[in-house]
Parts: structure tokens; C-alpha cells; sequence
């Protein structure tokens, strides 16, 4: 089983973005070191519990401080951009970490309506959804293959170099599963953002695959949450932060993530509860490592995933490096030497 890393850098109370960015570069030392897989950055805007509205800076700046994990983002949400500046960007970083990149990209907006008007290509025409024109615009340029007569053909993009980042389709919904099936592009499930429709989402994928020049066999990514501690008491406790956080931005509070007592303090008892409308499977898996690995690999395997992509939110930057530690001893990752 393969272990990756979604980062939303996320800002506990007491500190600032800044410390946060300073974290998920801690962090990605520790899990190039541990032995995951890929390490993605994710894309928020104006959200003052999370740093990095701008992924691929961060992306930069991972890729240079480790040197054996892939680096990626989780994701680039496209619609806010040309698709040829995103191209441009991630053949840099290739550029810069041959065999490294991942762009993954998405068709959320990452933000509330008002943001997403702000970051709007055209706001003299009515808004229109024309994600998968850029998507398919965005394999072009990164494959080189415009029909003959299409202009953008003779648009030589920049850094040329061997290979390209490898695009992943992100998604938390039917509609993704289906384009990504479609489309013969590798697909990664955010669970931890939408679980109820995670069982269906992955076997439409699987069953409705077309391979295509870049993927023969469908290659599926779960993105859940997770907190792993050395008893289940301590992770249920550190579980209470994300879950306020959460109750939280459904009230539309974007503000830092809480510390364990003062969750606790507002939720009551109400954090050892399953909260209302979970779906099949848990957003978070939570519990010490035997716990923790053993419903992950359930899960996995019903899934038929050969690939987890782990995000942990909580107050203590050191407890969540401790989690990602056991998870990565709990399954036997095999330590790179750096």
C-alpha cells in the first residue's frame, strides 16, 4: 500500500500563515524521509485557517527541500486560469524536478462565489462552465497535440524539455468520476471532502474506463483524513480540533484551527459521536496505529486502491508530524535515504 500526503497548510490559533507554510515545509521533509509516495498541495482562497491560496509556489519550494517524493498540487483549480500559464508553471517545475510533478487539477473553486468573481478571467460575460474545454486545452499544449490547423500548435511552450508532469483528474463527485473515466486520465477521489458518494464515484471510474496515450489501466488515488496517536483517546481528543473546524466553515467562521480544549469545550460530547449524514466510511479515520492501519486497509481493499492520500488537520504542528510517523511505521514504509 502506498501513503501520500494532501497539505492544506492549515493555521492553528496562536500562530501565523507564515508559520503554517513553514510547517508544510517541515512536513514534506519528513514524508520524503519516511518513504510516501507524493506529496500534494492544495488550493484555498481567502480562508485565514488556510495558507496557500497559490500551490505551485509552494510546490517550488517542497520540490527544493526534499528529494525522492513526487511533489504536486491537490489541486491547481482550473477554471480560475489559462490553461496554457498553468502548462508554462508545471513545465518549470518539471524543468526543475524531472519525474517529480504531478499537476493535479480540479474544477472547484476553492473559495466562496465573491472569490471566485475576484479571480474570474472575463467579468463582462455572463459565468459559463467550460472546464472541460480547458482541461482538454491543458493535455494539448502539455502533449503537444493540437489538431494541424489549430493555432495554438505552433506555440512553442516553454521550458521544452523530455517528459511532462503527470495531470491527475481531482474530484469529490460523480461528474469528476465519469471525466475521468472518460478521459483516460488517472483519478483521485477526495473523500474527506464528500463521502457519501465515494464507493459509487470509484467503481464508476473503474468500470467506465477508455484508456487513453497516457494511462492503459485506470489508477485511482482516496484522499481521506486522518489522525493516528498512540492510544484512542489521544487521537479522538486531537480529532475535536478539525471536527470544530469544520462545524465552523459550515457556519461560514474561516477562522484558525481551534486547540484541542477549546474544542472540546464547545462540542462537548458531541466529539466521540459519528456526526449526522457520514457516510459509508468515515471523512476522518482516527485511533492508534493498529486501529487506524486496519480500517485504512478495509477500506482500501473494498475499494480496490492500491493508494491513500492522508490529511491531517490539528492544532500541534508536532502532533501531526507524529501522526504521519506512526501511520508510516504502522504500514512499513520504507525510509528513503536522503
Amino acid at each position: 500500500m502506498k501513503l501520500s500526503v494532501i497539505d492544506q497548510s492549515p493555521v492553528p490559533a496562536g500562530f501565523t500563515p507564515a508559520d503554517a507554510l513553514q510547517n508544510t515545509i517541515e512536513l514534506a521533509r519528513l514524508a520524503d524521509r519516511l518513504g510516501y509516495e507524493r506529496y500534494w498541495i492544495a488550493e484555498h482562497h481567502a480562508i485565514d485557517a488556510l495558507a496557500s491560496p497559490a500551490p505551485e509556489i509552494m510546490i517550488a519550494r517542497v520540490g527544493a527541500e526534499t528529494s525522492g517524493i513526487r511533489v504536486g498540487s491537490g489541486g491547481v483549480m482550473l477554471p480560475h486560469y489559462a490553461p496554457l500559464k498553468v502548462v508554462e508553471t508545471f513545465r518549470v517545475l518539471h524543468a526543475l524536478y524531472p519525474g517529480r510533478v504531478d499537476l493535479g487539477v480540479g474544477r472547484a473553486p476553492g473559495g466562496t462565489p465573491l472569490e471566485s468573481y475576484a479571480l474570474r478571467r472575463d467579468r463582462n460575460q455572463p459565468e459559463t462552465d467550460d472546464f472541460p474545454q480547458q482541461l482538454a486545452e491543458l493535455r494539448a499544449f502539455l502533449k503537444k497535440s493540437f489538431p494541424a490547423r489549430h493555432p495554438f500548435g505552433r506555440i512553442r511552450v516553454s521550458p521544452d524539455m523530455p517528459g511532462a508532469p503527470e495531470v491527475w483528474l481531482l474530484g469529490s463527485s460523480m461528474w469528476s468520476a465519469s471525466a475521468a473515466a472518460q478521459l483516460g486520465l488517472p483519478y483521485a477521489f477526495a473523500h474527506f471532502i464528500n463521502q457519501h458518494p465515494t464507493r459509487m464515484a470509484l467503481e464508476h471510474y473503474r468500470e467506465h474506463f477508455k484508456p487513453s496515450d497516457e494511462l492503459a489501466a485506470p489508477r485511482a488515488i482516496l484522499a481521506l483524513g486522518a489522525i493516528c496517536a498512540d492510544t484512542e483517546a489521544q487521537a479522538l481528543r486531537l480529532l475535536s480540533s478539525a471536527r470544530l473546524f469544520r462545524n465552523r466553515i459550515r457556519r461560514g467562521e474561516i477562522g484558525p484551527i481551534p486547540t484541542p480544549e477549546e474544542a472540546l469545550a464547545e462540542l462537548g460530547s458531541a466529539h466521540e459521536r459519528p456526526h449526522p449524514g457520514e457516510g459509508e466510511w468515515p471523512r476522518y479515520i482516527v485511533g492508534d496505529p493498529e486501529q487506524v492501519r486496519s480500517q485504512l486497509i478495509d477500506m482500501a481493499s473494498v475499494l480496490h486502491v492500491d493508494e491513500l492520500m492522508i490529511v491531517t488537520i490539528t492544532h500541534d504542528h508536532r502532533v501531526r508530524m507524529r501522526s504521519y510517523e506512526l501511520l508510516a511505521q504502522a504500514f512499513e514504509l520504507r525510509p528513503r535515504i536522503i
